[in-house]
């Protein structure tokens, strides 16, 4: 008997599997947690074979139970199960120990097949995750490589803020055409073509304090 433990904070999502589970002799529910942490303490009562995983929960979030779990009781196995497979999280959920990787959209029947997989010894990643592991480590954004300098960073921050090249000449104290060889070398190092790119790019990565 492969004993479960349920851990995703959407009640529909924890009857669903509650009941579809139940329909399985080899499996079963012996409980359900709502977050991250209630997951850690109910892992540790418990003892379940398996964790169904969610990713996204309130008060801790799967990635960093399944971190805990699996350093306070490395033979429980964890699989995530969400609907996320995008690198930045498919990758933190493996390093942080789980062995499977499945989407909330998976057949009831290829779910299951996954739990005795997993039960067997083996990992189970969805397609979709797995292309995401294969693509090999992530480039690094292009401001942490091509460093802007001091003078440079003012210059985003004020473009970022909507201002001309003159109301930026004017606040910096220099001219027109000295802001424009700095926008110039500010668009070559963060790879955008213009004034909106660069502010929105300076925003997402937080640039936009001087």
């Amino acid at each position: 008997m492969v004993k479960v433990l349920i851990a995703d904070d959407h009640h529909v999502v924890r009857r669903g599997l509650l009941f579809f589970l139940k329909t399985q002799k080899d499996i079963e529910v012996v409980g359900e947690a709502v977050n991250g942490k209630e997951a850690v303490e109910m892992a540790g009562k418990l003892r379940p074979d398996i964790v169904l995983m969610d990713l996204v929960m309130p008060v801790m979030d799967g990635i960093e139970a399944t971190r805990e779990i699996k350093e306070l009781y490395p033979e429980i196995i964890v699989l995530m199960l969400t609907s996320f497979s995008d690198r930045d999280h498919v990758v933190p959920a493996m390093e942080a120990g789980a062995a499977g990787y499945q989407l909330k959209d998976i057949e009831p029947d290829e779910l299951v097949a996954s739990l005795r997989s997993l039960m067997r010894g083996e990992n189970t990643v969805h397609p979709k995750a797995n292309s995401e592991l294969l693509k090999g480590p992530a480039e690094p954004a292009p401001h942490t490589v091509n460093l802007l300098t001091p003078r440079e960073k003012e210059v985003l921050a004020e473009l970022t803020k909507g201002k001309s090249n003159r109301e930026i000449a004017s606040a910096l104290f220099v001219t027109e055409k000295t802001v424009k060889t700095h926008i110039s070398n500010i668009f070559t190092k963060l790879e955008v073509q213009d004034r909106t790119q660069a502010a929105l790019y300076a925003v997402k990565h937080g640039l936009t304090e001087a």
